[in-house]
């Protein structure tokens, strides 16, 4: 089996309802793979369980590997908030397992990281590297929940609340979804991963909803006392010669707009991790430095933090969920426009998947550019969104929405 092909082990047929693989390819190249669950925790949104609750699941299993997977509406539990909307897609607000089995996919070799049963584990590893089966080509439209028109408008509405004071960016997002009994959910993710060879890429299945995830962003690393956050704000288009993509980094480099996003949301960043970091730890290791990828041209800056000793994963997410990226500032009246203009709940959409190894280290992706499918229902959708400031153009802000959906949309032609 090809190096290439440990990507995108075969993941079709497999019958557990657990199910998560996060690809690596920027940082460790090592991608990993989670089938099954020994032990589950679940949060749904309006459950009387608190954050409380998921930490006594974390100590209770300290010293394994954890799959995590946060959904949006989880801020719900952190805030006093409280989502308009529940989400068609079916994910819970905080879905936490110890895996089954847990392979790596590294270096053209798959290893075993943790199993509670050797001839599950040897038997997964045959079943992922057989020829995955193939499909006819998934060809879906998604229509908008959102007319461009009313889309505008509520920019327009949002920069009013900038104007009066109440924010000073917010990040603003849409939907689109269609109905299908015809999706077959991993082999549109490795053409979806094809297009777009994401670092922070993820497929997550639980029960019957899934997510097909091409994101290019951090939300959340640790290693030991250090933390770090890699925020994204500012996108552009890749160029078609390389004298042309080389104009459009300088005019992303540049441009005082996308700069100013990027420099609010890292200054909110350093200021979720200064609530529990050491005085003084918290620095800006890379202001608006500009990254390219497949399909786009990425500003994005790098803040570190380090922590005192005894800070648990769950503090983390108090201080820091949801990203400042995805929300705005400042944050939790950012967060009260969003509930109040958009039209449906985000669910795992703005969240976060990712693990937690046997140490408490941790690596969260931010969940953006998506497909999110419920396999009972039929419900597809893809949300894209972006930030909006005093200085937003509500046209441009509506393409860079489509320019940000456009992978999503070739997956499904």
């Amino acid at each position: 089996m090809k190096q290439t092909d440990l990507l995108f082990p075969n993941l079709t047929g497999l019958p557990h309802r657990e199910l998560t693989y996060l690809h690596d390819g920027t940082y460790t190249g090592r991608s990993l793979l989670a089938v099954g669950a020994k032990a589950t925790f679940r949060l749904e949104g309006d459950a009387q369980d608190r954050l409380e609750h998921m930490e006594a699941f974390l100590n209770e299993h300290h010293g394994k590997w954890m799959m995590v997977a946060l959904s949006y509406e989880l801020k719900d539990l952190i805030e006093d908030l409280r989502t308009s909307y529940r989400d068609p897609v079916g994910f819970p607000a905080a879905h936490i397992y110890v895996p089954e089995t847990l392979l790596s996919l590294e270096k053209g070799r798959v290893n075993v990281v943790q199993s509670f049963d050797d001839l599950t584990a040897t038997k997964l590893q045959e079943d992922i590297q057989r020829t995955p089966a193939e499909h006819p080509p998934m060809r879906a439209t998604l229509k908008a929940r959102l007319s461009r028109d009313a889309y505008l408008e509520d920019i327009r509405k949002m920069q009013s609340h900038i104007q009066r004071g109440d924010i000073y960016e917010v990040n603003y997002c849409q939907e689109f979804f269609t109905q299908t009994d015809r999706f077959h959910p991993f082999a549109t993710y490795r053409k979806l991963h094809q297009l777009t060879r994401a670092p922070f890429s993820a497929f997550h299945r639980c029960n019957n909803s899934y997510l097909l995830c091409a994101s290019p962003e951090r939300y959340l690393k640790r290693e030991g006392n250090t933390v770090i956050s890699q925020p994204i704000k500012g996108t552009i288009r890749r160029g078609r010669t390389p004298e042309e993509d080389h104009q459009l980094i300088e005019q992303l480099r540049h441009d005082p707009k996308e700069r100013s996003e990027n420099i609010m949301i890292t200054d909110l960043v350093r200021n979720d991790f200064s609530r529990s970091a050491i005085p003084g730890s918290v620095v800006v290791d890379e202001l608006c430095g500009i990254h390219s990828f497949e399909t786009v041209h990425q500003m994005i800056s790098t803040v570190r933090a380090t922590l005192p000793d005894g800070v648990s994963f769950t503090q983390l997410i108090r201080d820091t969920f949801p990203m400042g990226s995805m929300t705005g500032a400042p944050k939790v009246s950012a967060m009260k426009l969003i509930d109040r203009y958009e039209r449906s709940a985000r669910g795992l959409y703005s969240g976060t998947v990712g693990y937690i190894d046997p140490s408490g280290n941790c690596d969260l992706n931010v969940v953006i550019r998506s497909l999110l499918f419920n396999a009972s229902s039929g419900y597809l959708a893809a949300r894209v969104g972006g930030a909006i400031t005093a200085a937003s153009l509500p046209e441009n802000e509506y393409e860079e929405c489509l320019l940000k959906a456009d992978a999503l949309f070739n997956a499904l032609r």
